[in-house]
């Protein structure tokens, strides 16, 4: 079944986050979500943990910005995220590595 909201999609990601793939990191995940299903959101991964909340966080260790219609493609498998970066369709700021342990951390 394909996840059609934006945000339906962040209150879901704490259910499937990965404990075990985070154990050791601490990072702050920012989320900026263009378009008319978009918003801000900020992941705190720390030593194992996870805290999802809606807005934008003072220091985040990775920004990924990108169209609802992108996120939405990548979340469904649709969409390549490393295509999408390459493509100009993401644009991620700070630790880009960090931004491939996204689909780690949250096996939707």
């Amino acid at each position: 079944m394909a996840l059609e909201n934006v945000k339906d999609i962040f209150g879901k990601m704490p259910e499937v986050f990965d404990a075990d793939a985070a154990q050791g990191l601490s990072a702050v995940f920012q989320f900026e979500i263009t378009g008319d299903d978009g918003g801000n959101w900020n992941i705190v991964v720390q030593d194992g943990t996870c805290e999802i909340v809606e807005g934008t966080h003072a220091e985040p260790s990775v920004t990924l910005t990108m169209s609802a219609e992108t996120w939405l493609g990548m979340i469904n498998k649709e969409i390549n995220g490393m295509q999408a970066f390459m493509g100009g369709q993401l644009k991620a700021a700070g630790d880009i590595m960090l931004a491939q342990r996204v689909e780690q951390l949250f096996p939707l």
